[in-house]
């Protein structure tokens, strides 16, 4: 998938979302009642596309600003692998909570419960804007399992399997 390929909402797709209250884009103050992240770890910026149960599209725009850049190699700054792959989470995570109809403020919490298949393919860089997708593979009793990918415009920069779960607070 490429960023050519960001898809473009159908009327079932906004419908469900409408259903919910919800519009795209989804921005910070929609995002914060699905998230409980904030500065400095909220690692989405907006959500552009999703089709409750199936899949989402977050972007997050990677700036020199950012904090881990002041100590992950500051004369080359790139950002941390392990960063793209909590990009993913948190995605999926709003994903989770939108496809089950709940926010954060319903108590829940959506914890990050496994991570499979991690490859890193591009350096990310401040400047590059990440496009972050979750596709649904399994969905079981508040655990959720999807197929992630991070581009950077057409080129993949990273991709893996990520788990998580819902957790009552």
């Amino acid at each position: 998938m490429s960023s050519n390929d960001i898809d473009t909402q159908t009327d079932k797709n906004v419908n469900s979302l409408a259903e919910q209250g919800l519009t795209l884009p989804l921005t910070y103050h929609t995002l914060k009642h699905y998230l409980p992240h904030r500065y400095p770890f909220l690692l989405v910026d907006k959500i552009i596309d999703c089709t409750p149960g199936e899949c989402i599209t977050g972007i997050k725009n990677v700036t020199i600003n950012e904090e881990f850049f002041n100590g992950h190699f500051p004369d080359e700054p790139i950002m941390p692998g392990v960063l793209m792959v909590e990009s993913m989470a948190q995605v999926s995570g709003v994903l989770g909570f939108i496809s089950a109809g709940l926010t954060a403020e319903d108590g829940y919490l959506y914890l990050f419960a496994g991570v499979d298949k991690v490859r890193f393919k591009r350096r990310v860089i401040p400047g590059d804007q990440l496009i972050i997708r979750a596709k649904t593979v399994m969905q079981k009793h508040g655990i959720y399992k999807f197929d992630c990918t991070v581009h950077v415009e057409d080129e993949l920069a990273a991709s893996a399997q990520i788990m998580i779960a819902r957790q009552e607070q």
